[in-house]
């Protein structure tokens, strides 16, 4: 069973008053036949540990490495998921649809 957004954030700020380094990713943007919904959270963690889901799985493992380097150089990042040709089955969204995503570093 998925948590729910808000238990998420919870979580966030958990992590974050443990000590661990948190980056929020958000789903802003969708466009087509999206797996989530805009307002969908992944919480990540600098050690790679993470909860939620923005696309169903199908690009989570991008986001959580563009993550990490927002925890290091602290620069949030907007990352844009679609189809194309010749990355549909690599990082993409092989539904068809499009997404936004907007990674950042909860301080």
């Amino acid at each position: 069973m998925m948590m729910r957004d808000d238990d998420l954030l919870l979580l966030a700020q958990m992590w974050r008053e443990s000590g661990r380094s948190v980056a929020l990713a958000t789903v802003v943007e969708t466009w087509g036949s999206a797996p989530r919904p805009s307002g969908s959270h992944l919480v990540i963690d600098s050690e790679g540990h993470f909860e939620g889901s923005v696309s169903g799985g199908c690009v989570e493992a991008e986001i959580i490495t563009e993550a990490m380097d927002v925890l290091e150089d602290g620069r949030a990042r907007l990352l844009e998921f679609g189809v194309a040709d010749e990355t549909a089955w690599r990082s993409g969204l092989s539904c068809g649809g499009k997404i936004r995503v907007f990674v950042e570093r909860i301080d």
